[in-house]
């Protein structure tokens, strides 16, 4: 078992709902309630800025439902662990296929509820173990994408930068532009944290190849590299950029 907290988001319109999830949490001591959420709006602005390990979320709420939510979120961003928590059994198909860890019918059952956690816990702790292992500088050092009827093999250090589109990347390669099926996170998980730097929700960039930082007006700000290409550099990255590049 980990000493580290599962942090937990309760997604759901009805206000009883969210009482009954935090009651069938109260027995697993390994859980912090970090947020509440009423409509897919509230939850989408949550899970950027809290970034909860799991959420509970319904499917059918104002504003959406659960699984437009998920697709918002795809584009590049790490999403939490999901199990859907609902009054509607005809979903479960979709809600596998978008990878949910588990789905739970309402009203809650408590050892039902319980056998959720229970494959929550097992996903979490493989995910902590592939994290410790990225830590160690297990990192990839190649990268093999389709083109066409081939198969090409992008050495990392080759990279120049990456953007997100969809569930795949495009990967900006000594002047080539190659399409990868992995999401942005996946893939920056992998990568050297001491040469590739994320600089917004969509982009991963090559610290090798950074020629100049520029501040722009309103509080912009934008990354150029060796070839002249210009990346917006985010806010929400700010920080991390300015202590990775040791800008002032």
């Amino acid at each position: 078992m980990t000493a580290l907290r599962l942090r937990a988001l309760l997604v759901d319109d009805e206000i009883l709902a969210r009482v009954a999830l935090r009651q069938a949490l109260a027995v697993h001591a390994d859980v912090e309630v970090v947020g509440e959420c009423g409509n897919v709006q509230e939850a989408t602005l949550a899970i950027a800025t809290l970034q909860p390990d799991l959420a509970f979320l319904d499917i059918q709420m104002p504003g959406g439902n659960g699984f437009s939510l998920l697709h918002e979120r795809a584009c590049g961003e790490a999403l939490p662990l999901i199990v859907f928590t609902t009054a509607f059994a005809d979903h479960a198909l979709q809600a596998f296929d978008a990878n949910a860890i588990d789905y739970v019918l309402k009203p809650i059952d408590q050892a039902r509820f319980d056998q959720a956690m229970e494959r929550v816990r097992r996903h979490w702790h493989g995910l902590q173990q592939h994290r410790v292992a990225a830590g160690s500088g297990d990192y990839v050092k190649r990268i093999s994408v389709q083109v066409g009827e081939r198969t090409m093999v992008i050495p990392v250090s080759d990279i120049d930068w990456i953007r997100a589109d969809d569930n795949y990347v495009r990967i900006h390669a000594s002047g080539s532009t190659y399409l990868h099926r992995e999401t942005l996170s996946h893939l920056h998980a992998s990568l050297d944290p001491g040469h590739f730097l994320r600089i917004h929700r969509s982009t991963v960039v090559n610290m090798n190849r950074i020629r100049e930082v520029h501040t722009l007006f309103q509080g912009h700000a934008e990354v150029v590299l060796h070839d002249g290409t210009r990346l917006d550099l985010s806010r929400r990255f700010r920080h991390a950029a300015r202590s990775a590049l040791r800008l002032r």
